[in-house]
């Protein structure tokens, strides 16, 4: 599997989609599409595996389906990660529920316009090969919903010209003020932050 390179210099920016299963049919074409950043690089890997569904959260997607983000990251350390994912409606609740941290380990998504879901990567790829000040972040587009597909494209196009995590937390307060609130409690208690340090 090949990465393809979009401009040049800082910051390096690395965009990653059709992870698993079938989500190819959904996220790749936004990564095929997409034009470099006004500053510094975008990294693009449009597809990574179409097999079986391996979800993300299972250790074992980074060392073997997913070695391949593995091996870009450590090349590129890249300053900004991003996931993008699909899911079915039907899987709404599960994803966005208060409970999602105590089933199974992992903060729930913030739903933004559209169904997009907002959230952070798997613990294990954030916690091993990202300093602390890295962005990280996965959005989750609804299969099957036209209008979410079209919005969380222009989300990602924007993200490419994020140059620091501050500078998306600034963009995202404005606009969506609750949710990236959550996005930052989220981000305190997954490092033992105190509520001064980010």
């Amino acid at each position: 599997m090949s990465y393809r390179i979009l401009g040049e210099g800082e910051p390096v920016r690395l965009f990653v989609a059709g992870l698993h299963g079938e989500e190819w049919k959904d996220t790749t074409d936004i990564l095929e599409n997409i034009e470099a950043p006004k500053k510094g690089t975008l990294v693009v890997i449009p597809l990574v595996d179409s097999g079986d569904y391996v979800s993300t959260l299972d250790d074992s997607y980074f060392t073997n389906v997913g070695t391949a983000i593995i091996e870009a990251v450590e090349k590129l350390r890249p300053d900004v990660y991003i996931e993008i994912h699909s899911y079915s409606a039907e899987n709404l609740e599960k994803l966005t529920g208060a409970e999602r941290l105590q089933r199974i380990g992992v903060p729930a998504f913030s739903r933004l316009d559209h169904d997009v879901l907002l959230g952070s990567v798997a613990p294990y790829i954030r916690r091993k090969y990202f300093p602390q000040d890295a962005l990280c972040l996965t959005f989750e587009i609804q299969k099957g919903n036209a209008l979410s597909k079209e919005y969380a494209t222009r989300l990602i196009n924007r993200m490419k010209e994020f140059t620091s995590r501050d500078e998306f937390l600034n963009c995202m307060l404005e606009k969506y003020p609750k949710q990236a609130r959550k996005a930052i409690d989220d981000y305190k208690k997954f490092y033992g932050l105190s509520d001064d340090e980010l």
